[in-house]
């Protein structure tokens, strides 16, 4: 590795302490004793978890389907985005970019790099090219700091220096600060584990929002999974887990699913994995433990959705979701612009709400978006209530809305209070801010824009799943 390499990796990428994502990196290297050991009011995951009733706005988590690699897009409550992994380098980013785009991604507050494989950032240097040329940027990337010398890490350095885009040395208890979600990273410790083996010092985030929880272990194995449950036992905690490494036998072994203890578990590989991914003896601890286990191979992209109580499942295709039974799904035809479809809702403890299949039975009533105000007055993300999509009952029949689903383009996801219920000829107002819902004015709670003013798609699904509206401006 040449001294240039040394200085980016080694002098730009140690850890400032930071007041949000876009500060100014200092111009020389923050030696150890100078690091912060975790952000200011951070809950860590050895304590306990503060019960937080209703967080503001929703938690959005993406699992792509990259075939056999991994790529996890996160969307706060606030708007804020974080890319984890970006995909094998054979692809080079263009299915996640193809699926960022779909969904209106115009700019990456933080991108997560697990550890340096290949199959991890893969489209790391196109992703980061991509949005600081042609959208709105990244904020910051987070790296462990240990090299590879393959030219995939190579290029993927190379469009951070062009770029000038903030890099730091990632470790256990250092902040990544996305508004309104509590993001934990768990490892790797200061001291590397296993020699420095790159997969089992993966960066590994927790991601809690209110009484929800989900864990990122990228390719952590033995070693890593042992450093975790050591460091913090049952503090390890998640709704949602996605399965370390692809879903190799050295990974989700039994003590560690037993301090997680998963309601959920997403795996990221190919249908024909050459690795056998996910492993037989993976899958019969899952089952063993009663995990609803999605796999990517089988249901396209993954979106989990919480609202602080529970976690809504939605993918692209419906498959088995039995651990031992996901084989027999037939491989995934997805695209990366598909839309998603809701097949579950699942409650942090308590029974699984399995959601229909779309029907494609007639309804009484139908529901129609008549306004769409999405350039509010001023500073649209301070002005959150100044826009709102108007919806009318143009049926014949009242209409229950409770539980029924508004997302836009991106999959930000508003849900109707329950016991809404418009008549023939009757409208609401969906706001973007907050305030007390009434019969005809409803609050989604964010504290920004959501609409696209260059342009966006209103989609209303209602609670079995079946699309009611669609309407593009």
């Amino acid at each position: 590795m040449d001294r240039r390499r040394v200085i980016v990796v080694l002098g730009v990428v140690a850890l400032v302490a930071l007041a949000g994502c876009t500060g100014a990196v200092s111009d020389g290297a923050v030696a150890p004793s100078e690091q912060t050991d975790a952000p200011p009011d951070s809950q860590s995951a050895s304590g306990s978890q503060p019960t937080v009733d209703s967080p503001n706005g929703t938690l959005s988590v993406h699992f792509l389907d990259v075939g056999q690699g991994s790529s996890v897009f996160v969307e706060g409550p606030t708007g804020e985005t974080m890319l984890m992994d970006s995909g094998d380098w054979r692809d080079d980013g263009e299915d996640v970019l193809a699926y960022l785009d779909a969904r209106g991604v115009e700019r990456l507050d933080y991108l997560v790099t697990s550890h340096a494989d290949a199959d991890h950032i893969g489209g790391h240097a196109a992703v980061i090219e991509h949005f600081e040329t042609e959208s709105e940027g990244v904020g910051a990337v987070y790296d462990p700091g240990i090299t590879a010398s393959s030219q995939t890490y190579d290029n993927y350095l190379d469009a951070v220096e062009a770029h000038d885009v903030p890099l730091y040395e990632t470790r256990a208890g250092d902040p990544i600060p996305m508004a309104g979600v509590d993001i934990e990273v768990l490892a790797p410790p200061r001291r590397h584990l296993a020699g420095g083996d790159r997969n089992e010092n993966s960066v590994v985030l927790r991601l809690g929002f209110g009484n929800t929880t989900l864990l990122l272990p990228g390719d952590g194995e033995d070693e890593s999974e042992a450093f975790l449950v050591d460091e913090y036992g049952d503090g390890l905690n998640a709704t949602v887990l996605s399965a370390g490494h692809h879903g190799s036998a050295s990974s989700s072994g039994a003590t560690f699913l037993d301090a997680a203890t998963p309601r959920v578990a997403v795996v990221s590989s190919a249908y024909d994995s050459q690795y056998g991914h996910p492993h037989e003896a993976v899958l019969s601890r899952l089952a063993e433990r009663g995990v609803r286990t999605y796999w990517t191979a089988t249901h396209g992209a993954v979106r989990v959705t919480s609202n602080g109580s529970a976690v809504t499942v939605a993918t692209q295709r419906d498959a088995p979701t039995g651990p031992l039974a996901l084989r027999d799904g037939a491989p995934s035809d997805a695209e990366p612009a598909d839309d998603l479809a809701v097949r579950a809702v699942i409650p942090v403890a308590g029974p699984v709400a399995d959601v229909p299949p779309t029907t494609t039975e007639q309804m009484d009533g139908s529901l129609s978006v008549v306004d769409v105000h999405e350039d509010a007055p001023g500073d649209d993300n301070e002005n959150p209530n100044g826009e709102y999509v108007v919806f009318e009952n143009d049926g014949a029949e009242p209409l229950n809305l409770g539980g029924w689903t508004v997302t836009d383009k991106a999959g930000h996801e508003y849900v109707f209070p329950t016991g809404l219920e418009l008549g023939p000829g009757e409208r609401v107002t969906l706001y973007t801010g907050t305030g007390t819902d009434t019969r005809t004015a409803v609050y989604w709670g964010l504290d920004r824009a959501v609409w696209n003013n260059a342009g966006d798609i209103v989609t209303v699904q209602d609670d079995d799943g079946s699309t009611v509206t669609r309407e593009a401006y």
